[in-house]
């Protein structure tokens, strides 16, 4: 409210004027304001949180190794290993993508990479519990195609509904044998002697997709010098799969001309590592030295 008094000749109040308004209006707006900025930092810090969460769980469950991994770790038949993860171009999404590699009490070996739908705590806390679920299964002796099927409905029986790809492989290097099976996802690729060629894929449909799923397993006889490539979906975000096999297929003369597995991953960053991707991916390769 502004106002004055009005005075007559003697100088007394004769009357007075005044302007009024009425501020609730606003006063309501100020506080909604004010309201919403604590909100939003209420929530920005929540999301840094998350993603701090989710950026630790991801470091706490995959392999520690980054560079060349041999197993087993003494023999004249071994794997080299390297793996490489990719992140999305938006670092906040926090993809539940994995890569494994792991010797078995038998000797064999498992390599697995995978998906799993969603982003931030809850992607990554479910990929630890199939990663966990994987390796104890497999520890256990369980083949590829039965360990899916029970994968498939652990992922069925979860309170929050989602789906995931995979590829299990247990390589068994007394007879440089190579079981596998898929839930939806890419075939490894196999190179040899400077050409490579897709892996026909036994059937299996995405994880937590149905009930009762029955997942095939395929052999493959492998020889010393083959290479294999495991990747996920987002090598290629937005493009059709096949040409992401085309590109990496095109690679086979320099995969024969690299020297280690990890020679061969920094040959795949370079052709897809500068890429805009929404989600994020990761590739494992294994080489079979002599």
């Amino acid at each position: 409210m502004m106002g004055e008094p009005v005075l007559d000749t003697d100088g007394s109040t004769a009357s007075m004027w005044a302007v009024l308004r009425d501020v609730s209006e606003l006063r309501r707006s100020q506080r909604v304001v004010s309201e919403t900025r604590d909100s939003l930092q209420r929530h920005r810090h929540r999301a840094q949180t998350e993603h701090r969460l989710a950026v630790e769980l991801q470091e706490a469950v995959l392999p520690p190794w980054r560079g060349s991994l041999r197993l087993p770790q003494q023999g004249p038949e071994t794997l080299d290993l390297a793996a490489h993860y990719l992140p999305s171009s938006t670092s906040a999404l926090i993809g539940g993508t994995w890569y494994d590699a792991l010797q078995l009490a038998d000797g064999d070996m498992l390599l697995s990479v995978g998906d799993l739908t969603g982003h931030g705590v809850a992607a990554t806390s479910g990929m630890a519990t199939l990663l966990g679920a994987v390796r104890g299964m497999a520890m256990a002796g369980t083949g590829p195609g039965q360990l899916l099927s029970w994968l498939n409905q652990l992922l069925d029986a979860t309170v929050q509904p989602a789906l995931g790809s995979t590829v299990c492989c247990r390589y068994r290097p007394e007879t440089r044998t190579l079981t596998w099976a898929q839930a939806g996802h890419p075939a490894p690729l196999l190179f040899r002697d400077g050409t490579g060629r897709r892996l026909s894929a036994p059937d299996g449909v995405l994880l937590g997709a149905t009930s009762g799923a029955v997942y095939e397993q395929a052999e493959e006889a492998l020889e010393a010098g083959d290479l294999l490539v495991l990747h996920t979906d987002g090598l290629m975000p937005g493009q059709d799969s096949a040409e992401a096999v085309n590109r990496l297929l095109d690679l086979a003369p320099r995969f024969g001309e690299a020297g280690t597995a990890q020679d061969c991953v920094r040959l795949v960053v370079e052709e897809f590592g500068g890429t805009e991707r929404a989600d994020d991916a990761c590739v494992l390769i294994a080489k079979l030295t002599n």
